[in-house]
C-alpha cells in the first residue's frame, strides 16, 4: 500500500524532503498508519519535525505525522485507555523514522548507547514502525514532570529512575505501567522509549532504493 495516495499534503512534504537527501529517493511505505486515527486524544509533538532536538534542527517536514504499524497503534490506543482512565493521556515525541533521518541522527550524534547505527544489526526499531517515544501528560494536555527532557542523553534517562522526586517517580511509574498494559516494552537508556512486544512479526518498512547510475 503506498500511504501518500490520498494524502497530498504531508505526503508531497515527505517526498520532497527525503528526495533532497543526496544518497536516497523519495520513499514508499507498506502498512504504517496515522496514530491520531486510531485515537485523536494521543497528543502528537514530533521533535524531529521541529529544531527542538539533539541535532538542533527538523529531520522531518514540519506536517508528517506520527506513523506506525496498525497493530502498534492499537496497542497506543489500548494504553491510552489505561491512562485517560486515570485522568492523564500519552504524547509522543516520535514514532516512524524514515532511514534517511535516523542516517542524519547518527551522522551528528554517533551516541551508540542512546541513538542505533542504521547500518548495524537491526538498526532503529523506529524504522521498523514498532517502536515509539512518549511522555506523559495531564488530562489538559500538559507535559508532566519526568526524569529528563527528550533526548537527553545522560545517566538520568535510563528507564529505572534513581532520583528523590516523589512526583517524578509516580509519573513514571504511571507512563510504564501504561505502556506495559498496551503490550510494550521499555528500552535501558531511555525512559521515553518504547516497543511493541510482538517487533519480530517485522521487519524495517520498505523505502525506495537510491537511484544509481
Amino acid at each position: 500500500m503506498n500511504l501518500f495516495r490520498g494524502l497530498p499534503g504531508w505526503a508531497l512534504a515527505v517526498s520532497f524532503f527525503l528526495s533532497s537527501l543526496p544518497a536516497f529517493a523519495a520513499p514508499t511505505y507498506d502498512n504504517l498508519i496515522d496514530i491520531r486515527s486510531v485515537d485523536p486524544t494521543i497528543v502528537v509533538e514530533l521533535r524531529y519535525a521541529t529544531a527542538e532536538n539533539i541535532t538542533g534542527h527538523a529531520l522531518y517536514p514540519p506536517e508528517m505525522p506520527a506513523l506506525v504499524r496498525p497493530r502498534t497503534a492499537a496497542r497506543l490506543a489500548k494504553a491510552q485507555a489505561f491512562l485517560r482512565a486515570r485522568h492523564y493521556g500519552l504524547k509522543i515525541w516520535d514514532a516512524y523514522r524514515p532511514l534517511a533521518a535516523q542516517m542524519e541522527l547518527w551522522k551528528r550524534t554517533h551516541e551508540g548507547a542512546f541513538v542505533a547505527d542504521p547500518l548495524s544489526g537491526k538498526g532503529s526499531l523506529h524504522s521498523w514502525g514498532v517502536a515509539v517515544d512518549a511522555t506523559l501528560v495531564d488530562k489538559k494536555g500538559r507535559e508532566v514532570a519526568m526524569p529528563t527532557a527528550f533526548d537527553e542523553f545522560t545517566p538520568a534517562a535510563k528507564l529505572h529512575y534513581h532520583g528523590d522526586d516523589p512526583e517524578v517517580k509516580q509519573h513514571l511509574k504511571i507512563l510504564q505501567a501504561a505502556m506495559r498494559h498496551g503490550g510494550f516494552y521499555g528500552m535501558r537508556n531511555e525512559w521515553w522509549h518504547f516497543v511493541a512486544y510482538d517487533w519480530k512479526k517485522y521487519a524495517p518498512i520498505r523505502e525506495a532504493k537510491p537511484i544509481s547510475d
